[in-house]
This record gives C-alpha cells, sequence and structure tokens, in this order.
C-alpha cells in the first residue's frame, strides 16, 4: 500500500491513475512533475482541461469533436461529401487523417454493437447516419470498422440498414490484420486499406 506525506498529492494521483493506461507510479511521476512546475503552468493544464471538458461540441453532422457546430472537415470545401467513412471513434478517425490517404467526410459511431457490453444499436449514431444517406447526398458509404466480430456485427446491421437506397457500400480491405484494432495499424497499412477498398458485398460471399 502505497503511503503519501501530503492528502493533496495522495488525490491527485488518485485522479491520475483513473485515467487509462496510468498506473499508480507514472500517476506520482506526473504529479511531482506538476508540482516542481510553477503556479501559472500549473493552472493553465488545469484550466485546459476544464475549458475543454465545458466547451467542446460535436459537429451536428459527424458527431466529430469540434469548436464549432459543424466540424472542420465537415464545413471544407475541398473535401468529398459524397463519401463518408464510417468509424468507430474519434481516435479511429484520426489514424485514417494520418495516413493522407483519405479526402472524404465521417460518420462516427461512437462504439461498435456489443451485446456482451449491453451495446446495441440504439446506442450508436446510427440513425443519424441512415438519415444522412437518405438525403441522396452520398454516392459511397466506407465501412472503416475494426476487424473483430463485434465489428463485423456492426459493419453487418449498417448494410443491412443502408441497402435500400442507392449508395455503395464499400469495406477497408483486409490489409488489417483479422482482430486489430483500427488506430493501431500503422499509417502505410491503413492507408493502403483505404485506398483498395471492395465492395461490402463481396465479404458476404465469401
Amino acid at each position: 500500500m502505497n503511503s503519501y506525506s501530503s492528502k493533496l498529492v495522495e488525490n491527485a494521483v488518485n485522479e491520475l491513475a483513473r485515467l487509462p493506461g496510468i498506473g499508480r507510479k507514472t500517476a506520482l511521476r506526473l504529479t511531482l512533475h506538476i508540482l516542481k512546475k510553477d503556479t501559472v503552468q500549473a493552472e493553465a493544464l488545469g484550466n485546459a482541461i476544464i475549458m475543454m471538458k465545458n466547451e467542446i461540441m460535436y459537429c451536428s453532422v459527424c458527431h466529430n469533436i469540434s469548436d464549432t457546430e459543424v466540424c472542420e472537415i465537415c464545413s471544407n470545401p475541398k473535401r468529398d461529401k459524397q463519401t463518408v467513412c464510417v468509424v468507430e471513434d474519434i481516435r479511429d478517425m484520426m489514424a485514417i487523417e494520418n495516413t493522407g490517404q483519405y479526402t472524404g467526410v465521417y460518420h462516427i459511431l461512437g462504439g461498435i454493437i456489443s451485446p456482451m457490453d449491453g451495446i446495441g444499436p440504439g446506442e450508436l449514431n446510427i440513425e443519424s447516419l441512415v438519415n444522412r444517406i437518405s438525403s441522396g447526398e452520398v454516392n459511397e458509404v466506407i465501412m472503416a470498422l475494426s476487424t473483430t466480430i463485434e465489428g463485423d456485427t456492426t459493419n453487418f446491421y449498417i448494410f443491412k440498414r443502408l441497402k435500400e437506397f442507392s449508395v455503395e457500400i464499400t469495406t477497408i480491405a483486409r490489409g488489417i490484420a483479422i482482430g486489430d484494432e483500427l488506430e493501431y495499424a500503422d499509417e502505410i497499412t491503413l492507408g493502403r486499406s483505404i485506398l483498395n477498398r471492395m465492395p461490402y458485398q463481396n465479404t458476404l460471399d465469401k
């Protein structure tokens, strides 16, 4: 059991240790690092986190994090609005953006269907995707979900919801190994998987 000479330090360590990937040793190291900094720097860090939490918005079109009602990607006139890439979360969107190979827009589901975790279609941003496609302004929907059972289940559910519309439904090429999370794929492999996408129907025929 850890023993701290200050309850204030212990509280800071406890809160930092709640963050994903941060153990108590790392949390203590970060706490002591912040403690060494001057008050202005410490307050800047704290204020940045509070301001982000209080003022962050979610794009009304694609559900991306944004400082405005419509995110920079959706409002960018140079992006191809007729191609929508469906991803699980914001980290996957960032991973695809880092490849520099995609010029369309996104739709962020906010998760994937996972009955074991109590996540069904109603908990995801699927209805707003259906509404986007029903407008008739989208020509292609790229399914770019992780190649896991949950990802494949979500792909199939969305495919069934969208197949009544006159839109091409494709999926990223299986350059991503089965069971891999999209955000951990290297940029070259991920970029190629986007460029070499295939009709989703082809994956059902196998």
